[in-house]
């Protein structure tokens, strides 16, 4: 095939492991070696994750929790524009610096629309078990040979780029990939069978409007604890969405996960967990509030909540 998974899981954990080879030799960094340590076994779980031995890895993880709950991540000295040379290459660029972002979009689509099934000239186009991240990861790359086309920099200085945004970010950067598999845990824990005992036996899952409220407030509830609608989904939908809503009342399990998927975006809207939402751009923009960006959007996430919740409840089948 012409682009697959383990071909984006190379380049990002080639990547991190040139940030890591840069914090290594950076001396102005206080705490270089922890640093290199951290991003160093980051990228190499990318590069041969599956062909470690699983305790290693998951080692490994937890000597990286403990590194950056030590507070041993720290960042670099970076090389910054001036503002006059900011404002010179705005003034050039002007809104052409917005294609690459747009690209990646773009050619995600056609990658996707190109061919026939996925086939180019008897070769697939995307990894057939996941085309979706193989296909932004591809667009990832014509992104990255437009913005050095625009901006007539070399590749190199967007692996600078990187770790300049890497370090501004932290440890952060390596929360959501962390709690992307913490719903396949809680899911193989039993946990989706622990809520719907609980939630039967304690709560009135008869009443139409209760079993409905439970379902999109639980799926926000899950979300702002692990910080991830996706891992909050199988919790949920397994034991309250499915067996309930589903089996009980007959709901349309298209609309009862969609609804219920957008009530765990309330969720993300809301916690500090969902680095890559809420604390990431705090960061980058250095706000002086680190939950400015969660202060500004509960309100709103709050609203749209109760509305999902009437939302599915008038569209359960009339008894």
């Amino acid at each position: 095939m012409i682009f697959s998974l383990a071909h984006l899981y190379v380049l990002a954990g080639a990547l991190i492991a040139c940030v890591a080879a840069m914090t290594a030799v950076d001396r102005t960094n206080p705490r270089r070696f922890s640093s290199a340590f951290f991003w160093g076994f980051y990228a190499l779980v990318f590069l041969v994750g599956d062909l470690l031995p699983p305790a290693w890895v998951g080692g490994g993880v937890i000597a990286m929790a403990v590194i950056a709950g030590l507070h041993r991540v720290a960042a670099g000295s970076h090389v910054a524009p001036t503002v006059a040379q900011y404002a010179e290459r705005a003034r050039r660029l002007a809104n052409r610096l917005f294609l690459p972002a747009l690209a990646i979009p773009a050619v995600a689509v056609a990658a996707s629309l190109a061919s026939t099934k996925g086939v180019v000239a008897g070769i697939p186009l995307l990894d057939a078990g996941n085309p979706t991240l193989a296909a932004i990861g591809m667009s990832s790359l014509v992104a990255l040979a437009l913005a050095c086309a625009l901006t007539r920099e070399t590749p190199a200085q967007g692996v600078r780029e990187a770790r300049r945004l890497v370090d501004a970010i932290s440890w952060a950067v390596v929360l959501p990939q962390l709690l992307a598999t913490l719903g396949l845990v809680f899911s193989d824990a039993g946990v989706g069978k622990a809520v719907a005992w609980l939630t039967t036996h304690y709560i009135a899952m008869d009443i139409r409007f209760v079993a409905v409220a439970v379902y999109c407030l639980g799926m926000a509830l899950f979300t702002i604890i692990m910080g991830n609608g996706f891992a909050a989904f199988p919790v949920m939908t397994g034991g309250v969405g499915v067996p309930v809503l589903v089996g009980a009342f007959h709901v349309n399990p298209a609309a009862m996960a969609a609804i219920g998927m957008f009530s765990g975006y309330c969720g993300t809207l809301m916690t500090p967990m969902a680095a890559n939402f809420n604390i990431v751009p705090a960061a980058l923009l250095e706000l002086p509030d680190k939950n400015g960006v969660i202060r500004a959007q509960w309100p709103t996430a709050t609203a749209v909540l109760v509305f999902n919740i009437f939302l599915l409840y008038f569209l359960l089948p009339k008894p």
